[in-house]
């Protein structure tokens, strides 16, 4: 089970960070706790760094049920950056880095998928009624 990036998975997001090609992405966490509340002392610690690197949470709420797959999370929360240099900075964050026992004790399993920003929500429903 993983609940943290490898080195080389790290490294991929670290050689597109800060290119010519480097805009907004959103951040697909999926989150299955051992203990939420360690994992807030985290979260707590992740929002403030979230703000100084100009990042927000679009959307967060809890999974019912894993549908397709064998994974099943508690949680899922899609989290907006201005770039993936961004998320390389929060990611290496020494406030962060410091609160890291926390996400470690609070997750069982994790998935972080960096996706396009996409459309705003709806325009994709609407196309689809026509």
């Amino acid at each position: 089970m993983s609940v943290e990036p490898n080195a080389g998975q790290f490294a991929e997001v670290a050689a597109l960070a800060g290119g010519d090609s480097d805009g907004p992405v959103v951040m697909l966490n999926l989150n299955r706790y051992r203990d939420r509340d360690a994992y807030m002392r985290y979260g707590v610690v992740a929002a403030g760094v979230l703000d100084r690197v100009g990042g927000r949470i679009l959307w967060h709420t809890d999974a019912k049920l894993t549908v397709i797959g064998e994974e099943r999370y508690d949680e899922v929360v899609a989290v907006w950056y201005p770039s993936l240099a961004a998320f390389n900075e929060l990611a290496t964050d020494p406030e962060l880095l410091a609160a890291r026992e926390h996400r470690l004790a609070g997750l069982e399993q994790a998935a972080l998928i960096c996706c396009e920003p996409g459309d705003q929500a709806g325009v994709l429903s609407s196309e689809l009624q026509r």
